[in-house]
């Protein structure tokens, strides 16, 4: 077939097909999503070419933290409510969200040391360690430490948000409530704990959730629950595994900006279990 016998592609017009297409004193697609608010936010502080690659993979990883932390937020009133099942889809969808956080270390690591050494100093002390999404989530799922308000003294919104998150129940406390309505045998001193502490293993807890696991038929809601549960931590180890072995690709075994002893301090950070006896009774069913 010669050239001046191939079909033409006639131009297709939207607005034959009932697109609207103007905008005049009416909210677009930009408008609703605050586009230029965005676009707009990354302020590089150097001339290298991957500091954009840096502050976009934070930038979008923070706005996944704060769906997630939305999703935190309405799953546990519903467990608070008693009605766990809807909280299923919003727990499923978070492991979806850690997925995507899982994701954008394989972006950032195709940055080298010699590329991310080129803008580093001008991030000054700023470190993803001062995230305060990142802080409510830990808080929010039984990883509480005070000692980590400090990093976010200077502002009090943010002060004010951790200490509210503090004094709530976390989502695993939210679930042994539920389970404890329900008729299971959780040991009143769980129920009654003090809420701002961190989560110390429990053998009359763990006691209850092999009950759970040996009979699933008779307490399907609850092991569908602690099923869930087990998708978010394992979701969320991943995450915290992929962050360690960035960091060591590209700075190696330097501090972090933020004065953290750098891949050691994530290092440690690998040991903390969230839910340490639905990943116990493994063992011992």
């Amino acid at each position: 077939m010669t050239e001046s016998q191939c079909p033409m592609h006639t131009a297709i017009d939207p607005a034959q097909d009932g697109a609207e297409m103007s905008f005049d004193g009416r909210m677009s697609y930009g408008d609703y999503l605050h586009i230029d608010q965005i676009l707009t936010a990354q302020t590089l502080k150097s001339a290298a070419h991957d500091e954009m690659l840096f502050i976009i993979q934070h930038q979008t990883s923070e706005l996944w933290m704060r769906l997630a932390i939305h999703e935190l937020d309405a799953a546990r009133r519903k467990i608070a409510a008693d009605c766990p099942r809807e909280a299923f889809k919003m727990l499923a969808r978070i492991s979806r969200i850690m997925e995507q956080l899982n994701n954008a270390w394989d972006v950032l690591r195709t940055m080298t040391p010699w590329e991310y050494t080129r803008f580093r100093d001008d991030l000054g002390q700023s470190s993803g360690f001062q995230s305060h999404q990142y802080r409510l989530i830990e808080f929010a799922v039984g990883n509480r430490n005070a000692a980590m308000l400090r990093p976010h003294a200077h502002r009090a919104d943010y002060t004010a948000l951790l200490q509210t998150e503090l004094a709530r129940p976390s989502l695993y406390d939210e679930a042994l409530r539920h389970l404890y309505r329900a008729g299971l045998p959780v040991p009143e001193n769980v129920i009654n704990r003090d809420l701002s502490q961190p989560w110390v293993a429990n053998e009359g807890v763990q006691a209850v959730w092999e009950t759970v696991y040996r009979d699933p038929e008779t307490y399907w809601e609850a092991y569908e629950m602690a099923e869930k549960l087990v998708d978010f931590e394992d979701y969320f180890r991943r995450w915290r595994f992929n962050h360690v072995t960035t960091v060591e690709r590209i700075i190696g075994f330097k501090r972090g900006t933020g004065g953290t002893s750098g891949v050691q301090y994530l290092r440690r950070m690998l040991d903390v279990v969230l839910f340490p006896e639905l990943w116990q009774l493994r063992t011992t069913l």
